[in-house]
């Protein structure tokens, strides 16, 4: 095999293997400046990849020509930035996208689907927040949080109006711990001396005095029982002490979905 020492310059269409994207065109309208590589094609590091991972393949930068930029981390000549693709402007992927590592992102991340952990079964994050333009004062943000607890937990909330049940998720039953439910009521326009009558599996019986009509509103909190009882607190530097089986939890700031 030759190489060549100097430059090589294509000024209308390159192709390496076999097969043509139609979109290049032919003839007089074809489009100049276009490259068709069937791959698998490395970039960069030529030992970054002892198996032929995919079509395209790019390796941390070692071209030594090139100057060392000031970024913090980076390594002198062999590896003179921490990227190994950079893009500017949109890129699209129309597939699945598979990321070892960390996700960092400067702005938004949306999902047009569901957004879901795959380290274990809970998906538990410190401060879980979501941030939006205000709805009614301009040049202001309004940020909530999601509520935080030492447990598990999770709720259902609503209004009842002439009648004495409240029923519960037809999942619960396999969902909570049925013991740990806990009512919470606020009578509507009149005090009714509601009282929590009964439990059950499948819902909250209700009581008022004399039996008059309810009408208030409730909250109801119950622990999740598929998994380990969460320990608040415990002794440690990092969330790699926690006590318990930190794969049930995805952590801010922490990532477990890694495997050494």
């Amino acid at each position: 095999m030759a190489f060549r020492q100097d430059d090589v310059s294509v000024s209308h269409q390159f192709f390496v293997g076999d097969g043509f994207p139609p979109f290049f065109r032919t003839g007089p309208v074809k489009a100049r400046g276009v490259s068709y590589i069937e791959g698998p094609s490395v970039i960069g590091n030529p030992l970054a990849f002892p198996i032929p991972a995919a079509t395209l393949m790019v390796g941390p930068n070692t071209n030594i020509d090139l100057p060392t930029l000031p970024i913090p981390g980076a390594l002198c000549g062999t590896n003179y930035s921490p990227y190994s693709l950079a893009v500017v402007g949109d890129a699209a992927i129309f597939d699945n996208l598979s990321v070892n590592l960390n996700i960092h992102s400067g702005l938004n991340i949306i999902a047009q689907g569901e957004v879901m952990s795959r380290c274990g079964k809970h998906v538990l994050s410190a401060k879980k927040n979501f941030d939006i333009p205000h709805p009614s004062k301009g040049g202001w943000r309004l940020r909530h949080t999601c509520p935080e607890a030492p447990y598990n937990d999770v709720y259902i909330r609503g209004k009842i109006k002439n009648s004495t049940e409240i029923l519960l998720p037809e999942y619960w039953k396999d969902f909570v711990e049925i013991q740990s439910i806990t009512v919470s009521l606020t009578p509507i326009g009149a005090h009714q001396d509601i009282i929590v009558k009964a439990v059950t599996e499948e819902k909250v019986l209700l009581q008022s005095k004399g039996l008059m009509p309810i009408n208030c509103y409730y909250h109801i909190f119950a622990e999740r029982k598929d998994g380990e009882k969460l320990i608040p607190e415990y002794q440690g530097e990092t969330p790699a002490s926690y006590p318990g089986n930190n794969n049930e939890y995805s952590i801010s700031g922490y990532h477990y979905d890694v495997k050494q």
